[in-house]
């Protein structure tokens, strides 16, 4: 049975201490006033014990023992941050214990994987949601607001670009970049967050024609270069190119061109180019660097998720991004990498993802 969650301050565990852990703890530190972080879990503790400083009120626990965790009521929702590769067992035995889940990127390191983490969680009865921080900028709920809005008409052309850029060092990191670790490279690490959004706005893709290479820039066993022409369901085409080799490092952007008006999305601001003239730019980001440094880097985006996440087990409904929603994109990811390995169009089967 899932736990219910009580009036107060919710409690709260992170599974994992890696990279992303302290834009977590400082997230949730920043939220303390409705989530209370009470266990940290690690494989080494010790080593984990430094986020502590990023958490403002009474420490956490540093602990190895997820079972502990998992059984314990005062904690009704996990925030799994591990690698891919180790997510099966933890999803099962938290989902088991009736603990809600909100999973960092992706849910899984393959499509098959991640359907199967989804039916753990539905057959627990317990709440899957995701960390798509993406879908917090100020930039992605304006452009949503206009998606839905009918003001646009028909979608026609879509363009999303992602040319980031990752040193060497980046990819020396045991395991980062290689299929039994991570699932993929740029694919399913980075650009998981632009396809989620993306697809959000102009529904699924029905075909795929598409190439993935690793370039003589890195050192690393998966892709670091994808790029994919795309048929939409809806009708729209679409190109699609991401990179960890494209020097220097640039924010993602996704143009999406409609009858009345096209719109121009990244991570600062929406620009709105309407066909009679009249453009505007729109949700331009305002956040003071203040408590940022806490994680060095912002963590508003992924204070956002936690407390929405929160507040829809609350209201009885589901949160933004559900495990389910998130297969679509690793259902796409899947057919750039088939497409690929075939030197062939792919179509999309919809509605096949169990």
């Amino acid at each position: 049975m899932a736990k219910s969650l009580p009036r107060g301050r919710v409690g709260v565990a992170l599974i994992g201490a890696g990279m992303i852990a302290q834009t977590h703890v400082a997230a949730l530190s920043a939220a303390k006033d409705d989530v209370q972080l009470k266990a940290i879990v690690s494989r080494t503790p010790e080593r984990a014990a430094y986020l502590g400083t990023f958490w403002n009120d009474e420490p956490p626990k540093f602990t190895a023992n997820l079972t502990a965790v998992a059984a314990d009521p005062a904690i009704q929702v996990a925030i799994v941050a591990t690698p891919p590769s180790v997510r099966n067992e933890v999803i099962e035995e938290l989902a088991s214990a009736g603990t809600h889940i909100l999973l960092e990127k992706p849910v899984a390191r393959t499509l098959e994987e991640a359907v199967e983490v989804v039916k753990i969680c539905e057959r627990a009865g317990v709440t899957l949601g995701m960390v798509f921080q993406h879908r917090m900028r100020a930039s992605s709920i304006a452009a949503t607001r206009y998606v839905t809005g009918g003001t646009l008409g028909k979608l026609g052309h879509v363009e999303i670009a992602i040319p980031l850029w990752r040193d060497q060092s980046y990819y020396d990191e045991l395991g980062r970049g290689t299929y039994a670790r991570d699932g993929g490279g740029v694919l399913m690490t980075n650009a998981i967050h632009s396809i989620d959004f993306a697809l959000s706005l102009t529904g699924p893709v029905a075909s795929v024609q598409a190439m993935i290479a690793t370039t003589p820039l890195h050192r690393m066993e998966a892709e670091d270069l994808a790029v994919a022409g795309l048929r939409f369901a809806c009708g729209a085409a679409g190109s699609f190119v991401a990179s960890t080799a494209a020097f220097p490092h640039r924010t993602e952007v996704i143009r999406l061109h409609f009858e009345n008006a096209s719109l121009r999305i990244d991570k600062d601001d929406l620009q709105v180019n309407w066909r009679d003239g009249l453009s505007s730019v729109e949700a331009k980001a305002m956040i003071a660097d203040g408590d940022g440094a806490l994680c060095r880097g912002k963590y508003e985006w992924h204070q956002a998720v936690i407390l929405e996440f929160v507040d829809a087990i609350r209201d009885g409904r589901k949160p933004l991004v559900t495990g389910r929603d998130a297969l679509i994109s690793h259902q796409l990811i899947k057919a750039i990498e088939t497409s690929s390995r075939l030197g062939s169009p792919f179509t999309i089967v919809p509605d096949r993802l169990d």
